[in-house]
């Protein structure tokens, strides 16, 4: 196997990690938002308002953790963490995903269930419907935001699947807290006009319980869009078939045995090779056509950092016959 090099700089890495408007000018529309919010609720008296008002919260403290993970990620490798610290941005997405199961979802219908089963009239509805709306717009405007973010990295691809396949957790996250917002604000809405125009208060009980279930439905999601890069995905298939490319543009490799990556952080990647050299190499030429390699892949593939290349033979039926036949007669 080659000696593991030090990873190239991580310019790339860290002009995209840098880039954390889209959290910032999320936080600060929450954090905008959740104020008016609280006070509307106040005034109300609205269940649905008071979820909307917590959600907003929660949110602020959900980009203030991804903010922490963005920091977290950027640090460069140690003695104690020899592949950087790529994967703390996924636990942080993480932890967001679960308090907004809890803090946000969990709570939100335990107050829904309680206005439900003791209605009380809901105050200043108009007021508080117009709170909605410049949330909404607020909130809206958020998430267009994010989707133009999103579509930029995406380069091309088609908009879902980027997203399902995107290792960049802090704006999935983002995307789906706004996306959950929006949604929520559409409730809480119908859920107050429904409140006073029937001047039924349980009304209110139901779009706060709708709210919870948007929430505890994204947590979800998220939860499992994130546990699978904190487990060490694999990296996209476009890595692997970079793999075999530039190995057949080397005449001293024979053909790539086998391929496996790893995920480590937004814009880094592991990836061992093993291959089968040309018969006639010396150790010395081996070693050069595995340095030479390693450059070329990471020439094709920027966010490659860590190149492992282990030397192997073919395992033919006759090679395999082979190897039996020395293994007995020794």
């Amino acid at each position: 196997m080659s000696e593991p090099k030090e990873p190239p700089e991580k310019d790339a890495k860290e002009d995209k990690d840098d880039d954390t408007s889209h959290i910032i000018q999320s936080l600060v529309v929450n954090l905008i938002i959740a104020s008016v919010k609280a006070v509307a609720a106040f005034f109300t008296k609205s269940g649905a308002m008071l979820a909307e008002a917590l959600h907003s919260f929660s949110d602020c403290c959900n980009q203030l953790l991804l903010l922490v993970g963005v920091k977290q990620a950027q640090k460069p490798a140690d003695d104690t963490h020899p592949f950087g610290y790529g994967r703390a941005l996924y636990f942080w997405s993480f932890m967001v995903a679960l308090l907004l199961f809890s803090g946000g979802g969990a709570f939100s219908i335990y107050e829904g269930v309680h206005k439900v089963m003791h209605p009380e009239p809901v105050e200043h509805v108009w007021a508080g419907i117009l709170v909605l709306v410049v949330s909404f717009a607020l909130e809206g405007s958020a998430t267009l935001s994010n989707v133009k973010e999103l579509k930029k990295r995406a380069k091309g691809k088609r908009f879902f699947k980027y997203l399902r396949d995107t290792t960049d957790s802090d704006l999935v996250v983002v995307f789906g807290e706004n996306s959950a917002a929006v949604l929520g604000l559409g409730f809480a809405m119908i859920a107050l006009a429904l409140a006073s125009t029937t001047n039924d208060g349980r009304w209110d009980g139901i779009g706060s319980i709708a709210i919870g279930l948007v929430l505890v439905g994204v947590a979800v999601f998220l939860a499992i869009e994130v546990s699978s890069l904190l487990l060490g995905e694999a990296a996209p298939a476009e890595i692997t078939e970079a793999a075999h490319a530039v190995a057949k543009k080397l005449p001293q490799l024979e053909r790539v045995l086998n391929v496996v990556t790893m995920q480590q952080g937004p814009g880094e990647v592991l990836v061992h090779v093993k291959m089968a050299f040309i018969p006639s190499l010396t150790i010395e030429e081996a070693c050069s056509v595995i340095n030479e390699y390693e450059a070329a892949l990471r020439r094709e593939r920027p966010e490659i950092r860590w190149v492992f290349v282990e030397p192997d033979t073919p395992k033919t039926p006759s090679q395999l016959a082979k190897n039996a036949k020395i293994a007995s007669a020794g």
